[in-house]
């Protein structure tokens, strides 16, 4: 009787979901859309080991990789221990096709050029608002009054205060040390004085998880922890004396305040500069799940501190093929030295003898969605661009990878984080801090991300592996 109660559940169940598929089609042929299929259902599987077939659920166009453990090529009455206790796997080297996350907090749509962070397309908040507000509709989920971003504010700022620890650490490295390395030993030095940390680590207990309260005083402590590392770093390399940050000045005015990035002959941050930052950053804020990120939430999936999780993060955000990418570029721009060498690089790239990197991205199919507001950007600061010698080799590698077919037809075009990079230049920007800089304005969306995890239930992220050596026992 269970049997046939069960079957009737599940015919009744695939009929809902072909009819609430219909429906869909239904609407969007009715607004004059491409009708889409449903994003609900289930996948029918019949292994050809054994002929036998199993119903997979479909949930938001995906289907759950544990639930391929039910497939075994184990007969009947089999011992559980015999190799086939996990079932099927799924190999999937790099995340090549595999979400490790669910998330709300932002859509990308690589095939049409689309992003939105929360409900709010990048074009409507890249027009509307500013870096602190984008962020606080990141972290928190809406976009701030008045009165609210006047207070993130402040906190940001009130965390602003290097412990002399952090300072020492950070001074006993010689000036023309790499500028990560530095970073990472200031913020470890902030994680040993950290309270989130030390409760963790010396308590033996979460410190985050499903506390709220805890998790967004957190955010703006790492946040601000981080800021003040980087300029401090700035500060160390440049024998730069550091101006401490002002409660009523907004998140990129301190950042530039304490870098000593100020109008001549004032203590106010450079309004050009700040009002650069203020734009790009928003283009910058978050980018769903990099490798940085995953890298940033592997570490968090332990319930360890988001100050040490951020170390992890840039870590691997340095990483030659992330982030460090850039630093490539730009060595490579030196190289060269002037437009005129330029086919020289271009010929080498293709005889397939080097990279060119920062060109192509993995995600976009089209036009990277915020490069026409780079874009308008650098044509807003030309002379800038057209001034320095770097930029004047950037643009012509631009000009030729956008005519050459043999790149147009492989889509290789500058990816955004190259392209904004061109305009830390413009501003006057020393290479050495560029990429702290644009890790410094995605963390706020990846602590959005560890924000979001530590309301869920945990789960540490152990992937399993395919043995592929002999078996010698």
């Amino acid at each position: 009787m269970l049997l046939i109660l069960l079957k009737i559940f599940l015919i009744w169940k695939k009929l809902l979901l072909s009819y609430a598929g219909a429906a869909t089609l239904m609407y969007h042929r009715a607004l004059g859309r491409t009708a889409i299929g449903p994003t609900n259902g289930s996948l029918t599987i019949t292994d050809n080991r054994t002929r036998r077939s199993y119903q997979i659920p479909i949930v938001r166009n995906s289907v759950r990789a544990t639930d391929f453990r039910q497939i075994t090529a184990a007969q009947r009455g089999a011992d559980v221990v015999d190799q086939v206790e996990n079932g099927l796997l799924v190999v999937d080297k790099g995340y090549l096709n595999t979400a490790c996350m669910e998330s709300s907090i932002t859509l990308i749509d690589g095939k049409r050029g689309y992003i939105q962070y929360r409900d709010t397309s990048i074009d409507e908040l890249f027009r509307q608002n500013d870096y602190e507000e984008v962020i606080h509709l990141l972290i928190f989920g809406n976009l701030p009054t008045p009165q609210e971003k006047k207070a993130f504010r402040r906190s940001l700022a009130a965390e602003m205060k290097p412990h002399q620890t952090v300072v020492d650490v950070i001074r006993a490295f010689p000036r023309e040390a790499l500028s990560y390395t530095m970073v990472l030993a200031g913020l470890s030095a902030y994680a040993s004085l950290d309270e989130g940390t030390r409760t963790t680590h010396e308590k033996g207990e979460p410190a985050f998880l499903g506390k709220p309260e805890a998790v967004d005083k957190a955010v703006v402590r790492s946040l601000s922890m981080l800021a003040t590392v980087i300029a401090l770093v700035y500060c160390h390399k440049r024998g730069r004396e550091f101006t401490p940050a002002r409660l009523d000045e907004s998140y990129i005015g301190n950042i530039l305040l304490m870098m000593g990035i100020v109008e001549p002959g004032t203590k106010t941050p450079n309004k050009k500069i700040e009002n650069c930052f203020q734009r790009l950053w928003v283009l910058y804020a978050d980018h769903e799940m990099t490798n940085s990120t995953a890298a940033f939430l592997h570490a968090a999936s332990t319930l360890t501190d988001p100050v040490s999780c951020c170390v992890t993060g840039i870590v691997s955000a340095y990483g030659p093929l992330h982030g460090g990418a850039i630093d490539l570029a730009y060595h490579e721009f030196k190289r060269l030295g002037s437009p005129e060498n330029v086919p020289s690089l271009i010929d080498s790239v293709k005889a397939k003898k080097q990279r060119l990197f920062g060109y192509g991205h993995r995600i976009y199919k089209v036009v990277d969605p915020r490069t026409k507001f780079i874009r308008e950007m650098m044509e807003e600061f030309k002379e800038d661009v057209q001034g320095n010698p770097l930029l004047r080799v950037a643009m012509e590698i631009d000009r030729v990878a956008g005519e050459d077919p043999y790149f147009t037809s492989r889509n290789l075009k500058a990816n955004a984080d190259l392209y904004g990079c061109f305009l830390y230049t413009a501003m006057g920007f020393e290479t050495d801090i560029i990429l702290a800089l644009t890790s410094l304005s995605r963390t706020a969306g990846v602590l959005a991300h560890w924000k979001e995890a530590m309301g869920q239930t945990p789960g540490l992220w152990r992937p399993q592996q395919i043995y592929t050596g002999n078996v010698t026992n």
